[in-house]
């Protein structure tokens, strides 16, 4: 057993634990950063450490080396992730005004803040797992988290110089970047009245994707738009099914994340939201010395169409006419469609000479009928036929690196799309797909 150490030596650990936890609770600002699981079980730790509870320190320090390493980041790494993302009022106000125009007092906090932060930021797993051998009265320290993980971090701050010096660049990270889960994540769904985040969003990108060339040029063109601030359009994307719209739209976001573009799914059952959707994403107009939120917002709906009595789709058109409050320059709506008309209409709501009971029928038809003109752009995407279905897959094998011959691979993909499901980009992905692990099975077998 360790000897017990003198009460000098733990009022020591007890008196700069007290101190850092003092400084914890004096942040102004930044106090998100103990909210997530790893601050939440630091604080903890720090809690039970200056009680003097060695039990209690053991089991903490467990839960906040367990946190870390679910986290997969070193304490530092999380420190600036949690700096870079946090959401309070400098980081916001940061994102629309200029610094020299932010309240000074508020620039004062974010400094002070700061400087807190780098002294936990510079705080060793070693010197942590120290205190808990001293408290605990172990032979050994603890093992200290450590990762070898070279992710580049969402920001740089100063290794040696202080950082309450950096106010301003780190105003400049939020300005450019934006905070919060829009500045963290790229895709969200809607989901019981709250953006709910998506962390491993549908990877396609556009050098994926193959034929189609014009609807793809005419929404690239449009999002460009959105992102460098001219008026954009809303666009349907109607056509056959596995034509590759979803997947367009999808790989838009992950090509410009980095621009500050950013996707929200809404799924048909959370249509009646989108106007509460649009308010949540709007930014105020800047002012004159600030400017609006960085990011730009395609509200994306999959599979539009709407049944005779689905009032659903006045929500949607309040959003695509606006209403009596302008729409927000920075979304658009993007939806795709397997029906040109996307309210289902039947013969029997035509009207005939005997129909008594609405005066104006037919104003009711061309109102369904016109519902899809309601989107600025319509982009169509025809069935794919023999060789626009070939292209897609040979397009697909040169990127999985299939090395087969051209009229062997042409002959496979035919016959697929002849017993599966037809020619089209999605047949073409699942034959691609299916042709990899089947080669690949091939080649391991004795």
């Amino acid at each position: 057993m360790r000897d017990r150490p003198d009460t000098s030596e733990l009022a020591i650990v007890q008196s700069e634990v007290r101190h850092y936890r003092q400084s914890i609770d004096g942040l102004l600002l930044y106090s998100s950063v103990f909210t997530p699981p790893v601050g939440a079980a630091f604080l903890a730790l720090l809690n039970a450490l200056e009680v003097g509870d060695g039990a209690l320190s053991l089991r903490a320090y467990g839960t906040w080396f367990q946190a870390l390493a679910t986290s997969e980041a070193g304490w530092s790494d999380y420190l600036l992730r949690q700096i870079a993302y946090a959401e309070n009022p400098f980081t916001l106000q940061a994102q629309r005004t200029e610094f020299a125009q932010l309240p000074a007092a508020l620039v004062a906090a974010a400094r002070r803040d700061l400087s807190t932060l780098q002294a936990l930021y510079q705080l060793s797993g070693a010197t942590v797992a120290g205190w808990v051998q001293a408290i605990a009265q172990i032979p050994e320290a603890p093992v200290a988290w450590a990762t070898d993980a070279t992710a580049a971090p969402p920001l740089v701050l100063p290794q040696a110089a202080p950082w309450a010096e950096a106010a301003a660049s780190l105003a400049h990270h939020y300005r450019r970047h934006g905070s919060g889960l829009l500045a963290q994540y790229r895709a969200f769904t809607w989901h019981r009245g709250q953006l709910c985040a998506i962390a491993d969003p549908d990877p396609i990108r556009l050098d994926q994707l193959t034929a189609y060339d014009y609807p793809r040029q005419q929404l690239v063109q449009n999002t460009l738009a959105l992102l460098k601030g001219y008026p954009a359009l809303n666009v349907l994307l109607y056509g056959s099914r596995g034509t590759g719209k979803s997947s367009l739209v999808k790989a838009l976001v992950n090509e410009y994340a980095d621009a500050g573009l950013r996707l929200v799914e809404v799924a048909k059952a959370e249509l009646q939201a989108l106007p509460q959707i649009v308010e949540t994403l709007r930014w105020p107009e800047a002012g004159p010395h600030g400017r609006s939120r960085p990011q730009k917002f395609i509200i994306f709906v999959d599979d539009l169409s709407f049944e005779e009595d689905d009032d659903t789709f006045k929500a949607l058109k309040v959003v695509l006419e606006g209403s009596t409050t302008a729409r927000p320059a920075n979304l658009v709506v993007y939806a795709t469609s397997n029906r040109r008309h996307l309210v289902r209409e039947y013969f029997s709501d035509r009207p005939r000479p005997s129909d008594q009971d609405e005066v104006q029928s037919w104003d009711t038809v061309q109102e369904k009928l016109s519902f899809s003109d309601r989107f600025g752009l319509t982009l169509t995407f025809e069935p794919a036929d023999q060789p626009t279905y070939l292209a897609i897959v040979h397009h697909l094998a040169q990127q999985a690196n299939i090395a087969l011959p051209e009229d062997d691979l042409t002959a496979r993909a035919l016959q697929w799309a002849t017993r599966h499901n037809g020619r089209s980009g999605r047949t073409a992905r699942q034959f691609i797909d299916w042709l990899t692990a089947d080669l690949s099975l091939a080649k391991q077998s004795p």
